[in-house]
């Protein structure tokens, strides 16, 4: 597709969707949430209904991410008595290639710091080292500070959700059953819908399930404001382990259907993919899937409903087809569907299979 196809394609998926669609809590239990499966048809269903929608045999590819309490509220420090107002920090990631030596971090901060100043994170000092394209700032630590995270951090929820209960609640609420490696800005949020007593009966119908992992960075909050070919991904880390490699591997190799859970799962698995198999290892991504180009590995997609003019919304229309995912979006609004992190979610058929 031509970048001003794609445009093109971006404009007729636009949609008017009023601010009382955004799920600004989750459906309890979890899986209680809507489910609306996308193929040749549509259907409505439950998310718990999911184990009568996939086969034994299936492979469910999750990504184990777990967000990390990134959002912290710092202090500039005294001159003479005066400053040491607040600066609102959200840590992205830790760098480690940018050759500035350990404990290096991208953060965005409210309001703006110059290199040279110091800010204090709790009792943890950081110095302004540098600055990012984007305007992220690079903060140095002397020391490793993901572990003091929990005490002084928030988790950093999406700006379109208001935070309201405390944070121990989003710190459960915010965050997938089965999340286990630690660097996210933002949930894999078709996560969201699993419980361990769904994952239980999943294993009884006989489906396989695996996980990779992509750290989620903040980018993913990032509409697109320009033309499609100008619009920049933000690089974030993956990781496929070799039982993971293989197993989907394995599946496709004997006609097993590759469940993708989340459009994160979907970009590992295409950024891994060497033409004819995934390979594990890990690297950084900046992948961006448009309509028309095929998605290669995943045969199926479980995803939320997302932001209008969002690089979400291209990837799933190269998945399912931009007329499935317009037919989709159409049904979403008129039956009532909770939309973004906290809504309901989609089971999507790849348009090649």
């Amino acid at each position: 597709m031509t970048p001003d196809s794609a445009d093109a394609a971006l404009a007729r998926l636009n949609f008017d969707l009023p601010d009382n669609r955004i799920a600004q809590t989750g459906a309890e239990p979890r899986d209680s949430s809507r489910l609306m499966v996308v193929g040749e048809t549509l259907a409505h269903r439950v998310f718990h209904e999911l184990p009568e929608l996939l086969q034994p045999g299936d492979l469910l590819v999750f990504n184990e991410s777990r967000v990390i309490p990134a959002r912290v509220m710092a202090r500039k420090p005294l001159v003479n008595g005066l400053g040491g107002g607040q600066v609102e920090v959200l840590l992205l990631r830790e760098e480690e290639t940018l050759d500035l030596g350990p404990h290096v971090w991208s953060a965005y901060l409210k309001p703006a710091r110059r290199a040279g100043n110091e800010l204090w994170l709790g009792e943890h000092r950081a110095e302004v080292v540098g600055q990012l394209e984007d305007g992220a700032r690079l903060l140095r630590f002397g020391y490793d500070i993901k572990p003091h995270l929990d005490e002084i951090g928030r988790l950093p929820l999406p700006p379109y959700i208001d935070a309201g209960s405390s944070d121990e609640v989003w710190r459960e609420r915010y965050q997938t059953v089965y999340a286990r490696e630690p660097g996210s800005v933002a949930a894999p949020t078709a996560g969201l819908h699993f419980t361990p007593e769904l994952l239980s009966r999943l294993d009884a119908r006989g489906v396989e399930r695996v996980s990779v992992t992509l750290h989620v960075g903040a980018g993913t909050f990032k509409p697109i404001t320009g033309s499609v070919a100008d619009h920049v991904m933000h690089a974030e880390r993956y990781m496929v382990s070799d039982q993971a490699a293989d197993a989907i591997n394995r599946a496709r190799r004997e006609g097993r259907r590759v469940v993708a859970v989340g459009t994160t799962t979907v970009r590992t698995l295409e950024s891994a993919w060497d033409g004819n198999a995934v390979r594990a290892g890990e690297g950084e991504t900046r992948i961006f899937i448009t309509p028309g180009r095929p998605v290669n590995v995943p045969d199926l997609l479980i995803t939320n409903l997302h932001l209008p003019g969002s690089t979400l919304l291209l990837l799933v229309a190269a998945f399912a087809g931009e007329e499935r995912i317009r037919a989709a979006y159409d049904a979403a609004l008129s039956e009532g569907y909770r939309f973004y992190s906290l809504g309901d979610a989609m089971l999507l058929e790849n348009l090649r299979g």
